[in-house]
Formats: C-alpha cells, structure tokens, sequence
C-alpha cells in the first residue's frame, strides 16, 4: 500500500466541512440512521436522506407513496409512516415505496457528506464491506460518527474504529493521536461494549429495545458497501466511473406525486 493513504476518526455532523476534498467520507450513526438506511437498501427499498423534516416533506410530494421514516429530537414528526427503526423497517413487506430518512443527527451528517468527493455509509452490518471496498480505492479516508447532543457515541465509536483498524491494518497510517487511541480503545471489542451508551439508555426509556437487539444481532452480515448519488443511497457497485448511478432494468422509476399533501405539511411548518 502507498504510504501516503490515510485515515483519520471524527465526530459530529459539523465535521464533514474539513473534509470536503480530498477525502472519501464515511458517514456512521450505528443509532440508528445508517442501520435503517443498510437495512432498507439490503431488502431493495430505495432510500433517500433529508437533514429535517421540512426537506423530507418536500422531497415526499415529489414521489408516488413514499414511506417517511424518522424523528426529531427523539419523536416522529406528524404525519410520518414510522420513526428511525431498523427492526420495524425490516418486518415491512412494502419495500416498493421509496423511504425519505430523517433524524437528529445522522441524516445532517449523510446530508453534509454528499456534497464530498465521495461519501460512503457504514454501520455495524456492513462495516467490513465498507472498509474492502475503501482499501486501495481512496488514499485518503474520513470515518466520522454522527454523535448525539455533542457526544461522540460508543456505538459510533466503536464502527469508526474497526474500519479504522483495517484500513491501517492494510498499510493506512492513522492521520492523529486521537485515531490511533480510538482504534486502540476497541479493538476487539465485542459489539455489546456499546452498552453504556446514552443512546443504549434512550432505548431503553423510550421502549424500543427492539432496535438494540436488532443492531447486536446483525453484525458484518452484509456484504455490501452503500454510498450516496445526491440524496439517494445506492451500492457502491451501482456507481458507474463518472460518478453517475446505474441500475438494472427491474428498478423502480421515480414517479411524481398528483397529492400535495406532503408539500402542503412542509408549508405549514414554522419558520
């Protein structure tokens, strides 16, 4: 490996600005943004992201049934199908409505990513797919966690960490002190290491434990990388060399919605 290929650990949405060239960016909010996200694409569901609700709602009027998914500031907005819950998105059959995302902190940290030179999502699931598919391909790397509430997130932490670990394993150097101390504080650790997590104790006092154990119980099951064509997340293997997304014939073609609906709650939002 050229020893001029780097890595370096960040955190929080606001983060990305540092690397909006130069850099393949990877996006990680293991609660829950990225997971849902992995999940969706998994089961062949397209999925788009929206840093608010404002954007989802309008993003939403453009298409035909699309499933609104999220929550802000911990609670789903009006008007949306589901919250941000990989375990109830993986029980749906429905998977021919395009999901729109929206949550706190993960969709800002997608949303600033994809306007980097390339942007990547990981989570628990696929986090080994991502790091392969980074290795070799970009000599400079950013793993950043999206956090909660200013904290740098166990869980985050942990993902960030382990696509670290490879990717210096395979001749990367660690950009800072910090990475190297990130990578060393989990290496080998177990995905249950995340468990002191505050965003463990939310889902724990907002009942919906479903999710951690849905997370825990699917580690590096996935072998695929997901990566964002504008506000869309599509594999990694679907972007052609221009940076243009192909699919295959049986995709389904976005359609535009006849019912307002969903631009007239984005209207009414305050201001």
């Amino acid at each position: 490996m050229n020893m001029d290929c780097s890595v370096i650990i960040d955190s929080l949405p606001q983060s990305v600005e540092r690397y909006r060239t130069g850099y393949a960016v990877v996006a990680i909010d293991v609660i829950r943004a990225t997971t849902t996200l992995a999940t969706a694409r998994a089961l062949g569901r397209r999925c788009y992201v929206a840093p608010g609700v404002e954007q989802a709602l309008l993003r939403a009027a453009e298409m035909e049934r699309p499933l609104l998914a999220g929550e802000a500031g911990g609670d789903m907005p009006p008007g949306f199908d589901m919250t941000n819950s990989p375990a109830a998105l993986a029980l749906r059959t429905d998977t021919e409505r395009p999901l729109i995302l929206v949550s706190s902190s993960g969709t800002r940290l997608i949303d600033g990513a994809r306007r980097c030179e390339a942007a990547y999502l990981a989570c628990f699931r696929n986090h080994r797919a991502v790091a392969e598919r980074l290795c070799g391909r970009h000599p400079r790397v950013a793993v950043i966690g999206a956090g909660t509430r200013g904290e740098f997130r166990e869980e985050d932490q942990m993902c960030c960490a382990w696509i670290a670990e490879y990717l210096i394993g395979h001749g990367y150097a660690a950009q800072d002190a910090k990475t190297l101390d990130v990578v060393a504080r989990w290496s080998g650790a177990p995905p249950e290491a995340c468990l002191p997590s505050r965003s463990v104790a939310y889902l724990t006092r907002s009942n919906q434990l479903q999710d951690l154990e849905f997370i825990l119980s699917h580690v590096n099951d996935l072998d695929l990388a997901f990566m964002l064509d504008g506000d869309e997340v599509v594999a990694a293997e679907a972007l052609a060399p221009g940076g243009r997304v192909t699919y295959g014939a049986a995709a389904p073609a976005r359609r535009r919605s006849s019912r307002p609906r969903y631009a007239r709650r984005a209207a009414a939002l305050p201001r």
